[in-house]
């Protein structure tokens, strides 16, 4: 089948011949698994929209502390016990519901101007590098510069005051920075333009950040980025302690400019991963159900000076009940976790504290089964590819943007919009076959355990992750013939 000339013509007969593609896929998939398994596994534990089963350990916290009476403040300063067990005196903690609420709160409490005063409030501006999953931690400020004022349109049933425009701040920017060495290349049937990562440039990135800041300066109040340590998230240069060099880099403008930086860690460990003290961020937020395991929440875990704030905004700075940290009522008290959740967060840290192995031995067992799975790939694509062991996400990043190299047609790359408008036909395919996918847009995908995939003590299950690699890989062998670069 000859390849098509140009990367829209290839896109747009990929979308003539969806129904083909997923027809092919369903056959392979019932030939791999008993159909009586559809939608009981799938390629990772660490989406919101399905989280994965509780390991034994954490439910029975739940279970066990859910009939006893706690006092929410007791059960966080707990927690703040644990984080300072690890980080030090001078780091503490804030709990939250969801990781976007801790967003919400981090920004909110740290990034935007006060409200209350005479006259008119003023405006401020925070930067965020030009990375990827944007409309999380850059979605809280107006865009600037303006060609970016669209850059999450389509993200969701409505953009407007109801979706993703919703949660912008009234009187606050969103400086976007492109990173030196990525490239903003446009892919998919939802053509945008898609961040590709793998050489991405960390000191000419701080000089970009750099001069962005000193453009913005007299409005700079903060910088935002991930917390991932993987090269298709452009954070795959290292320093000698195993820390990403661009966070490193990131922390060292905030520190320039005497503004706060906020790690976006949704998918990633307390302790185990992005590490606080070492990358020099102010804060991090966690997605306490994704990678950690505990129930639907998040964690904020910070420098105990900005964590002030934090703590005020949630009500949980004050002396209500006569303690000196409780649940009081303030600007953001709607983000408040539940016991339940309080308990498994608290099971979870005192694992990762002091056993972390249960969580980063099936990450090696899953990376040598990522590899194996994936060679049967004809060499001509394999080459491309890239795997990368992620202990933070618990997690083995795939990536293939290096299948266009050379100004060669290479796999096909869905981009994010593919995603929210239905055409992303490898998330689709999976769903199709009876596998909960997995995050796979930008030439990237994120692989971890957990969904079907672990047994009730965090051990890899072989069978069930075969069955998911087997249906992924053949899927995106059936997509490539169909793009004619097979």
């Amino acid at each position: 089948m000859a390849a098509p000339k140009y990367k829209f013509q290839m896109y747009k007969k990929l979308q003539a011949e969806t129904a083909q593609i997923y027809d092919e896929a369903c056959k392979f998939a019932e030939s791999v698994f008993p159909a009586s398994r559809k939608g009981t596994f799938g390629l990772t534990g660490a989406v919101s929209g399905c989280p994965a089963p509780l390991r034994k350990d954490i439910l029975k916290a739940s279970e066990e502390g859910a009939t006893k009476v706690i006092p929410l403040a007791g059960l966080v300063e707990q927690e703040r016990e644990i984080v300072k067990d690890v980080y030090g005196d001078d780091y503490d903690c804030c709990p939250v519901s969801t990781c976007e609420g801790g967003l919400w709160v981090a920004i909110g409490s740290l990034f935007t101007p006060p409200a209350l005063g005479m006259g008119d409030c003023y405006r401020s501006r925070y930067i965020a590098p030009l990375e990827k999953h944007m409309h999380h931690q850059a979605g809280y400020g107006r865009p600037f510069p303006p060609k970016y004022k669209d850059f999450i349109a389509d993200r969701g049933s409505t953009a407007g005051e109801l979706g993703f425009y919703g949660k912008r701040q009234n009187n606050t920017d969103v400086v976007i920075v492109p990173l030196a060495g990525a490239k903003y290349d446009v892919h998919g049937i939802k053509t945008w333009p898609v961040p590709l990562l793998t050489e991405v440039d960390p000191k000419g990135s701080y000089e970009n950040l750099k001069k962005a800041a000193a453009i913005h300066a007299a409005y700079l109040t903060g910088i935002v980025s991930l917390g991932y340590e993987t090269p298709g998230y452009g954070y795959g240069e290292h320093d000698e302690d195993g820390v990403p060099k661009l966070q490193k880099y990131i922390s060292k403008v905030a520190q320039e400019y005497n503004i706060p930086y906020v790690i976006d860690n949704a998918w990633g460990l307390p302790f185990v991963g992005c590490n606080i003290v070492k990358n020099g961020a102010d804060a991090i937020v966690y997605s306490m159900d994704k990678a950690t395991g505990a129930e639907t929440s998040g964690l904020i875990i910070g420098k105990s000076d900005v964590m002030v704030n934090i703590r005020r905004s949630m009500g949980m700075h004050g002396d209500r009940n006569g303690t000196g940290a409780s649940y009081g009522k303030a600007a953001y008290v709607g983000f408040d976790p539940g016991k339940e959740a309080l308990l498994t967060q608290i099971q979870a840290l005192k694992v990762l504290r002091d056993h972390p192995e249960v969580l980063t031995k099936p990450v090696d067992d899953l990376y040598d089964i990522v590899v194996e799975e994936f060679s049967v790939l004809p060499k001509s694509l394999l080459s491309g590819f890239k795997f990368t062991k992620s202990y933070n996400s618990t997690a083995v990043e795939v990536n293939y943007e290096g299948t266009w190299a050379n100004g060669k047609m290479g796999v096909p790359i869905y981009s994010i919009e593919d995603m929210y408008a239905g055409s992303h036909q490898i998330q689709n395919g999976m769903s199709r076959m009876g596998i909960i996918p997995t995050i796979s847009y930008d030439g990237n995908i994120y692989i971890s355990t957990g969904l079907g995939t672990t047994d009730e003590n965090g051990a890899l299950l072989e069978k069930e992750t075969r069955w998911a690699l087997k249906c992924l890989v053949k899927l995106m062998e059936i997509i490539c013939e169909h793009a004619g670069i097979l």
